[in-house]
């Protein structure tokens, strides 16, 4: 079962369960990927990298929203925002720990020949690539930078 169709099921559990946190939630990835699939240049499919890529925009929307909130201390609003970042997280994949993205980039850097700081768009472009969905474009970037800079 695709993620799309995962989030459809789950949309009827939701409703069963008059959860409207994770209906409200849902619902925003649903439309989101509906969106995807009828964009102009679509196959008319959602291949899951795409709707991970969808999801992991989402999380990183509602927790700015979430932190706007703070700052207008308006935490009411911001509780419903990190609930629903929640909610949407249980579709990612675990996010990789800093010492599996650590093994996974200095890979990546002795794959594509990276000599040092000069070389961070190649890795980058290849990492971003491969560990889609598992890290977080910022950690990967920051640790790039570390291991780059040795």
């Amino acid at each position: 079962m695709n993620l799309f169709d995962q989030v459809s099921e789950d949309i009827k559990k939701a409703m069963l369960a008059k959860d409207k946190v994770a209906l409200d939630a849902l619902r925003g990835i649903k439309k989101e990927f509906l969106e995807a699939k009828t964009a102009k240049g679509g196959d008319g499919e959602l291949h899951d990298e795409a709707a991970l890529k969808i999801l992991q925009k989402m999380v990183k929307q509602r927790k700015e929203s979430a932190e706007m909130y703070v700052n207008a201390n308006r935490q009411d609003l911001a509780d419903d925002e990190l609930a629903q970042v929640k909610i949407i997280e249980q579709y990612l994949p675990h996010p990789m720990s800093e010492a599996e993205l650590a093994a996974a980039l200095e890979a990546i850097i002795a794959q594509v020949g990276a000599q040092g700081p000069q070389d961070m768009g190649k890795v980058m472009g290849a990492a971003t690539k491969q560990l889609a969905g598992k890290a977080e474009g910022k950690a990967i970037s920051m640790k790039v930078k570390e291991l780059l800079s040795k």
